[in-house]
């Protein structure tokens, strides 16, 4: 049979491991996180950009006050 000889004190989890832990965690996060909101930001950014276009271009002959009531303001 096999034994395994422990020792309680080497692998008790402290508090300190716990907070370098979530350190580590929160920066791993914020380097992969910030290109990702980014290119998700410009994605929507050319959606919505492409909608405007499109509804003001379908709405040329109609008066300015109503155009921005259906297709909103430029951003």
């Amino acid at each position: 049979m096999v034994t395994q000889n422990t020792a309680t004190g080497s692998n008790t989890i402290k508090r300190r491991h716990l907070v370098y832990s979530l350190i580590t965690g929160l920066l791993i996060g914020a380097i992969a996180g910030a290109p990702l909101g980014w290119i998700a930001h410009q994605y929507y950014y050319q959606q919505r950009l492409a909608q405007f276009l499109l509804c003001r271009e379908q709405n040329r002959n109609q008066p300015a006050a109503y155009v921005d009531s259906i297709c909103g303001r430029s951003f």
